[in-house]
């Protein structure tokens, strides 16, 4: 029989027990291919073997239907799952990774239209569910291109062309090593798609190396050298202040994360009503900030509805979920002028444009930038003080810690995990050496024994 085998041989279900999941692993043999199909469960994995077993009768090596299914076919397939499940930002890595995996995986590369048209056309188009019937006549043609020189799922059967195809997406254009956090990125989508291959029972097994060494260690701490100086951070907010164009404006927006440490995408998200200042002959000026949602800026081409944000919750944080942080004094004040100075009423959005509406990333991210270069050494300017806006939030919260703040407590502020906050922030930790050895000292230590003469 054409593409039948006999020689088939199943082991034993073997199990391995690792830190966070147990897996039971199926292995088979046909023709001298080893074969393997990991299970979550025993009952998954000991059905699967039954079928296995059962089959020895049929021709096994047509259970895979990768030889029938383009891998072009498949990845449009697979982003258009995925756009149901993911938000705007997801969306837009998934088809990255699709597009320099489908770029590996072409028969030929070519000649009628450049390459950097081959990328935008798959990265905008082909994998991008809203814009893909869209696309204008010289795209289309470009996609039908691609979907005839593509080659098939069967290419992930191949040891050495899963290598082939892992090396080209962890390189850049310049052919110099992708950045380890670019590379566990598409490593992770791509795990995702092969899980789906397997369910659709496309694949047999999910053909990428698992195991430590796979993909390139990414350091789980924060880099200090991006933390903002108090000095400076009030020379570069003064700066903001005085600038010509709504400079007062986003004085207060950064302020809000300097003195709270919201996500950028959080801060730009606030209400008037969010901000519960005190009565003004009052005593304690501290007002406090509820965060309840963040709107980050993803692109109208990435979004359900066509707008340039997408509203979602907090970060990791059930549906509804808010927290209230502290404002101090200064912000008070700040805000109290804000809301004068804007006209603002209750109910309006604290960080608008200049014409309504939310405030732009561009915007914001061209005065942190002009005004940090203004006021910091061109040293620093290049170092990674303060490079990203997302570095004030840094700076905000390690100060918290470095204060003496429960971590606890300062982990519900951030809105992370206790785990996530110390393990991040621990290189930061400083100013409090003297303290500790202090109370190591009031511990004692082994009594002082006589030597032996």
């Amino acid at each position: 029989m054409d593409g039948s085998t006999y020689n088939v041989k199943i082991w034993k279900t073997s199990v391995y027990k690792g830190k966070r999941k147990t897996t039971h692993t199926v292995r088979w043999q046909l023709d001298g291919k080893e074969w393997r199909a990991p299970f979550d469960t025993k009952a998954l994995a000991d059905s699967f073997r039954s079928e296995l077993v059962s089959a020895t009768g049929r021709p096994l090596t047509n259970q895979s239907k990768a030889s029938t299914v383009s891998w072009y076919d498949f990845a449009v397939q697979f982003a258009d799952t995925q756009w149901e499940e993911t938000a705007g930002n997801s969306r837009k890595n998934t088809a990255k990774a699709l597009m320099a995996t489908t770029v590996a995986l072409l028969r030929r590369q070519p000649t009628a239209f450049r390459p950097v048209d081959l990328r935008t056309a798959l990265r905008e188009y082909a994998f991008n569910r809203r814009r893909r019937e869209e696309a204008p006549a010289e795209v289309a043609v470009i996609l039908k291109w691609v979907e005839r020189n593509t080659l098939s799922m069967a290419a992930w059967e191949d040891s050495d062309k899963v290598d082939q195809v892992l090396r080209a997406v962890s390189t850049r254009l310049d052919g110099k090593r992708a950045a380890a956090w670019s590379v566990k990125r598409t490593r992770r989508i791509l795990n995702v798609a092969m899980e789906y291959a397997v369910k659709q029972r496309i694949l047999l097994a999910n053909p990428l190396p698992k195991g430590r060494g796979t993909t390139p260690s990414t350091s789980q701490t924060l880099d200090r050298r991006s933390l903002i100086h108090p000095y400076r951070m009030a020379r570069i907010l003064a700066r903001i202040r005085r600038r010509p164009r709504g400079g007062r404006r986003l004085h207060a927006y950064f302020a809000t994360i300097y003195y709270t440490g919201p996500r950028p995408e959080e801060a730009a998200a606030l209400y008037v009503d969010d901000f519960l200042l005190p009565p003004e002959d009052a005593e304690d000026q501290w007002c406090d900030v509820v965060i309840h949602t963040a709107i980050p800026e993803v692109g109208r081409n990435w979004t359900d509805d066509g707008e340039i944000h997408e509203e979602r919750g907090l970060k990791g944080r059930a549906e509804d979920e808010t927290r209230v942080v502290p404002g101090p004094p200064a912000l008070t004040k700040i805000i109290r002028e804000h809301i004068k100075e804007e006209g603002l009423k209750p109910g309006d959005r604290m960080f608008q444009g200049e014409k309504g509406g939310i405030i732009a990333g561009s915007v914001v991210r061209r005065a942190w930038r002009s005004a940090r270069k203004a006021e910091l050494t061109e040293r620093e300017f290049e170092s990674p003080m303060g490079r990203r806006i997302y570095d004030i939030r840094h700076t905000r919260l390690t100060k918290w810690l470095n204060d003496g703040n429960p971590p606890a407590q300062v982990a519900y502020w951030a809105g992370n995990s206790v785990a996530v906050l110390l393990a991040f922030y621990a290189g930061c930790i400083e100013g409090q050496l003297p303290e500790l050895k202090r109370r190591m000292e009031a511990q004692g230590d082994l009594p002082e024994l006589p030597l032996e003469a």
